[in-house]
């Protein structure tokens, strides 16, 4: 398989030779590799160099891996930023926290090579996907409706500060940068709404600084104002050269600035709008329906699902049932990555896609386990090249009633919970299969797990697990495990869960939110 060239991976382990080695096998195959002995050294890196990925041990002295990347991730510039583990520690605790620390994988030393680059692949197929449609970040920010943020570049803090009390006082958010160099970085850190600069400035002027944010892929969109005491014809044909929102006069005064921004601000609104009711009416024309209307009837066996489309709009996960006797359910949740405008076209029509392809494989025989169905469904997405570069997680699970046990088996999704009545607790069933369309082998396998009364298997999509409260900690599979283990006896666990996570987001995502609970009664 060849590999993706021209990408960075930051490598940071104590251990030379280990370092040495992958640095090796990395460059071999067309990476560039930035070698580091620390967290130190990596967090140089990373605010010096393009990074797309990180590969990092977990042992290492002043401090261990899974804390780097818990710092990372605290860094809204790297909240996609692919990252994987390659450490000794293999137990089933390594792993979980891994994961709860922002982790994408985790491969155990020793390690097959062709299996890590097969992993980075795939994050880093998955980052592109995520740059081409938009980041969950840039999508909130276009869809919020919470205050608006704006970053204003001048060299005159006095002027500065004018305007952005101005601004805030009309409602706004406002975040000064003295010059272009600290309003790069700060664009970076905040991704606001609306960019203000100014035109002259010492050493690069408003027009370079134009040029430098459209050479940024997550900031080029964000509508652009240039503020100025130039206001000669072709200094403003310049400007909008560039592709600037607006033009404002400093001589115009605060109020000026303002209305222009809250202008600006209602476009976007109305623009939202009007997308929104687009994607209904594309839905209501495809006839497809991401989730159904009513939970199935499965004799010994209670199935329910809670789905909440982030700000109304459809697509993003999808969720199916397929009876297949009287004995045999298949239960199938998916999530389409990618989460801009045009991407919720696409995911209305590949979750259509999806379906019609599990229903395919389904119809041949219900014997087969939901690693074969997955596997057909993926030979399906990955020779199809308008589908495969768009990628898909996917939990299959099959219930047999007569046996009382559920055969599972995913496609780069999250784990599978199992909550036991008797032991009142939680544990988490890991699937190690690869993003539908990915590569012609998804190495998908079946986990069968036998149901005792008043035991629940449940699936669920990121959206949930990255929840957050009020206070901006997200919920996190820890949490959730936690929180299944504490369940009252005899409670419905869609109707707990539900009510617990309304409680701590007070009913406010920040993506698509899909849970499917499967109780035996």
């Amino acid at each position: 398989m060849q590999a993706q060239v021209n990408k960075n991976i930051l490598l940071i382990d104590d251990d030379l030779t280990v370092r040495k080695l992958l640095g090796f096998h990395l460059k071999k195959r067309g990476f560039t590799a930035f070698e580091a002995d620390g967290a130190a050294q990596g967090f140089e890196f990373l605010e010096k160099e393009k990074i797309d990925l990180v590969l990092c041990d977990v042992g290492m002295d002043e401090m261990d891996g899974f804390t780097f990347c818990k710092k990372v991730r605290e860094n809204d510039r790297y909240r996609v930023l692919p990252f994987i583990f390659v450490t000794a520690k293999s137990s089933f605790e390594d792993k979980e926290q891994a994961l709860e620390v922002g982790g994408d994988d985790y491969i155990t030393k020793p390690f097959d090579v062709q299996e890590l680059i097969i992993k980075m692949q795939a994050l880093l197929r998955r980052a592109d996907i995520y740059r081409e449609f938009g980041a969950r970040k840039p999508v909130e920010d276009t869809l919020k409706e919470e205050q608006t943020n704006i970053v204003l570049v001048d060299d005159d803090a006095s002027l500065a500060k004018l305007f952005q009390y101005n601004l805030k006082k009309a409602g706004f958010e406002c975040h000064i940068a003295n010059g272009p160099a600290a309003g790069l970085k700060l664009a970076k850190e905040v991704i606001p709404d609306i960019i203000i600069s100014d035109v002259m400035m010492p050493d690069i002027d408003g027009f370079e600084f134009r040029r430098m944010l459209l050479n940024e892929p997550d900031l080029k969109s964000i509508p652009f104002i240039f503020l100025t005491s130039k206001g000669g014809e072709e200094d403003i044909l310049d400007g909008y050269d560039l592709g600037i929102a607006d033009y404002v006069l400093k001589t115009a005064g605060p109020r000026v600035v303002v209305a222009k921004v809250t202008a600006i601000i209602k476009s976007l609104g109305k623009e939202r709008q009007k997308v929104v009711s687009e994607l209904h009416k594309a839905a209501d024309n495809l006839r497809v329906k991401v989730v159904p209307d009513s939970f199935p009837v499965f004799s010994g066996y209670d199935i329910k699902h809670w789905h909440v489309p982030f700000k109304g709009v459809p697509g993003g996960d999808f969720i199916d049932y397929f009876n297949l006797d009287e004995n045999n359910i298949a239960v199938i949740l998916g999530d389409v990555m990618g989460k801009k405008w045009g991407a919720w076209y696409f995911a209305i029509a590949y979750a259509g896609y999806v379906r019609s392809a599990i229903r395919g494989a389904l119809q041949d025989s219900f014997k087969f386990s939901p690693s074969k169905i997955l596997e057909k469904v993926n030979q399906s997405v990955y020779q199809d090249s308008k589908i495969s570069e768009v990628f898909v997680t996917l939990s299959v699970v099959l219930i047999n009633n007569k046996e009382n046990i559920v055969t599972y088996a995913g496609a780069g999704d999250l784990p599978m919970i199992i909550s036991s009545a008797a032991e009142n607790s939680a544990r988490l069933v890991t699937s190690r299969g690869m993003l539908l369309g990915f590569s012609s082998e998804g190495l998908f396998e079946d986990a069968v797990i036998t149901m005792n009364h008043g035991d629940a298997a449940i699936l669920i999509t990121d959206g949930l697990i990255e929840s957050r409260s009020s206070a901006g900690e997200a919920l996190g599979t820890d949490n959730f495990l936690k929180l299944l283990s504490n369940m009252p006896s005899g409670y419905d666990p869609m109707e707990y869960v539900s009510t617990k996570l309304k409680e701590y987001t007070g009913d406010r995502y920040e993506d698509d939110i899909s849970m499917i609970t499967i109780r035996r009664t």
